[in-house]
């Protein structure tokens, strides 16, 4: 594994690339407040592939927005649109977990010329907003803008105190409580903080409205695998049924496990996803 930094014209992305570097880029894109290790066990078995996994700004080890900027969904796409433009790949493959395969999603919809090939896991559509609710969603935005600078981050004494609270919140064991906190914390004077930005939990300014959500699924042109947990998000199994006749080449299956089922069920994800990318 090969440790690596991309240079965006506003910040810089970390990551890593394990495989054989010749192939076809298969991109991984984590879900919020993880970080591109959240692939290391799906890595591990699937070393045939050229895969890269980035922390998306304000994770793990990548720079954080400037003071003046906050963290739009949308902007998200213009970095990964940006990362491929850069590195000269021609199509790539990106395996998206949760909001990153949000992201993968809208891409593959507004820039159908650099992707291949789209697996989603545990991620189906987008979140939508309702227009009658637009007045209090900015409103609730300003407000979290407001408090985000009074606030501060949890410090702990050692990683592995860091990894029984981030453990405490989700739905899986220590093991890989531990391998998302290795990555997602620093050093401080006290012990260790997380290394996320802060205003990642500011709610957002906007969202989609619904048709746009349909709209943007029905621009995907590449063939999409949806992988979703059986118990998993159950905003995921309603957007099943919501979303899934959007897509114009879909493949959808199930595997045992929660949320991070590409972390805890790393083989049953990986036998799905080889016989999508290589069939």
């Amino acid at each position: 594994m090969q440790a690596m930094t991309f240079a965006l014209p506003a910040l810089s992305l970390a990551g890593w690339q394990q495989g054989p570097a010749t192939g076809t880029v298969t991109l991984c894109l984590h879900g919020w407040l993880d970080n591109a290790d959240s692939f290391l066990p799906l890595s591990a078995q699937l070393t045939e592939l050229n895969l890269v996994a980035i922390d998306l700004p304000g994770h793990g080890q990548s720079g954080h927005r400037s003071a003046d900027a906050h963290y739009h969904f949308l902007d998200w796409i213009y970095d990964v649109a940006t990362l491929i433009k850069q590195s000269g790949w021609q199509q790539v493959n990106i395996i998206g977990h949760s909001m990153g395969g949000m992201i993968g999603s809208v891409l593959a919809a507004v820039m159908p010329q650099l992707v291949n090939r789209l697996v989603l896991i545990d991620s189906l559509g987008l979140v939508t907003g309702e227009a009658s609710k637009i007045t209090e969603q900015i409103r609730t935005a300003i407000q979290h803008r407001w408090q985000s600078p009074l606030k501060q981050k949890p410090v702990y004494n050692d990683v592995q105190s860091a990894a029984l609270a981030r453990q405490s919140q989700s739905d899986f064991d220590f093991a890989t409580a531990l391998i998302l906190t290795q990555r997602g914390t620093r050093p401080c004077a006290e012990g260790v903080t997380w290394s996320a930005d802060m205003r990642l939990r500011e709610s957002s300014a906007y969202r989609l409205l619904l048709p746009q959500v349909t709209q943007l699924l029905q621009d995907i042109r590449c063939p999409v695998l949806a992988i979703l947990a059986t118990d998993g998000l159950q905003m995921m199994q309603q957007a099943r049924q919501h979303y899934q006749h959007c897509y114009r080449q879909l493949e959808l299956t199930e595997v045992s496990g929660g949320h991070h089922c590409h972390m805890t069920q790393p083989e049953q994800t990986a036998k799905a996803i080889r016989q999508f990318l290589l069939s």
